[in-house]
C-alpha cells in the first residue's frame, strides 16, 4: 500500500494493527529535517495522517469505500533530530459517515512528541 507514495518517501512502516488501532514508524534524518536540523512538523503530521487514514480503511475492510481526510491538528511538544519516530493511532469514534482518531507520536524513550486528532470521512460507494 505504501509503494509510490509520501509513505514510502517518509519511510513510514506499519508495525501492529490492533482491534482500532494501528502504529506505524519513520526515521528522523536529513530527509524529514526543517532548516533548524530538526524533525519538520509536517512531516509528523504526514505520519499522523498516513496512521488515521490506513486505519479508518482496516476498520471499514471494504475496497468499495472511500477514506478522505477532513481536518487533522496536531500540538508539536518536543523536537527530534535522528532516530525512529512511533505513532500510536487510537479511533476515538466510529460513526457511519466519520471516524475521529488521537495519533500520539513518541520517540524511542517514549516521550510524547506530537499530539494529534484527526477526522475522516467515510465516502460510500454510489
Amino acid at each position: 500500500m505504501n509503494n509510490n507514495t509520501l509513505m514510502q518517501t517518509l519511510g513510514i512502516e506499519f508495525i501492529d494493527v490492533g482491534e482500532g488501532t494501528l502504529v506505524a514508524t519513520m526515521p528522523v534524518g536529513p530527509k524529514v529535517h526543517q532548516p533548524m536540523g530538526m524533525l519538520h512538523g509536517g512531516a509528523n503530521v504526514a505520519l499522523a495522517e498516513s496512521v488515521g487514514s490506513c486505519g479508518s480503511i482496516i476498520l471499514l475492510a471494504d475496497p468499495a469505500i472511500g477514506v478522505v481526510g477532513l481536518q487533522i491538528s496536531a500540538n508539536h511538544l518536543r523536537s527530534k533530530k535522528e532516530g525512529v519516530v512511533t505513532a500510536h493511532g487510537t479511533i476515538v469514534h466510529k460513526g457511519r459517515r466519520t471516524h475521529v482518531w488521537e495519533i500520539k507520536i513518541t520517540d524511542e524513550e517514549g516521550r510524547l512528541l506530537s499530539l494529534c486528532r484527526m477526522t475522516n470521512m467515510i465516502i460510500e460507494p454510489e
